[in-house]
Formats: structure tokens, sequence, C-alpha cells
């Protein structure tokens, strides 16, 4: 933790390893914290820009594993709402996700584990960004 700011993501040794693998398989990477639809409350990673971000999305913090560029974690805002008294830290075990999430093909899964925040790390607070929300003029796509 810095001066006036708050850690809220961070990655095991093991999860980085296969971040850098799946980034060089697939290019730069990201995260998204699943809300529960498909596969309970996952960390989603996909090719960077494969998952529509908008403004209902925060930006919880990058994960540095060693690369030139770090791994952006996005959370919904309403999700957030529930996760916010937290600190997440992003795990792989053994066993298979619901396949939407790069790493589903090796026989592996993302996996979160949680702790609640100490009174001086929520006193130190932080700014979370929204992403905003564009549309290319030429497709009408966001």
């Amino acid at each position: 933790m810095t001066d006036a700011t708050l850690d809220r993501v961070a990655v095991t040794g093991e999860a980085a390893e296969l971040l850098r693998r799946l980034t060089e398989a697939h290019g730069p990477v990201m995260f998204h914290q699943s809300g529960g639809c498909c596969d309970g409350s996952a960390p989603m990673c996909y090719p960077d820009g494969d998952f529509l971000l908008g403004d209902a999305d925060v930006h919880l913090g990058d994960l540095d594993i060693g690369l030139d560029r770090a791994v952006p974690v996005w959370m919904s805002k309403a999700q957030f709402a529930y996760w916010s008294h937290t600190h997440l830290t992003i795990d792989v075990v053994p066993g298979r996700g619901a396949g939407f999430s790069l790493e589903a093909p090796y026989g592996v899964r993302f996996l979160i584990r949680s702790r609640l925040l100490s009174d001086e790390e929520l006193s130190a607070g932080t700014e979370l960004t929204t992403r905003p929300v564009t549309t290319d003029d030429s497709t009408g796509q966001n």
C-alpha cells in the first residue's frame, strides 16, 4: 500500500505465471470479476478488448505480472457495492470453470481469494475509475 492509495487486487505467483503464458498466446489480457451468472463469482480472463466495458464497470487495479503491461482488473459497480470492503487476490487451481475464460483449455481455473480490508486500509481510500463508453461512428458498436 502506498500513501493514500488502497491496493484492492493482487495475484499469486502461480496465477502470474499462467497470465504470462496466456499473454504470450493471446496478446494483452484483462480480468472482469464475474457476477455469478455462469461460473459463480469467478475472475474471467479475456484478451484485452474482447469483453466490452461500460460506465457500469469500475477499475479495481492492475496486476503486475512482470511484463511491460500490467493486467487490468474490472468489476461491475453493482457488484462492487457488495465487495467494497474486501481485498481480492487472483489465484489459480486445478479444475475447469465455465469455459469463457482463457485458462479453461489448460485444465485450471482462476479464482478469487478475499479478505476483509483493515480499518487502516479503508481509511486510505481509493479513487475507482470507470471505463468511458465510446461509440465507433462507422459501426455503431461500443
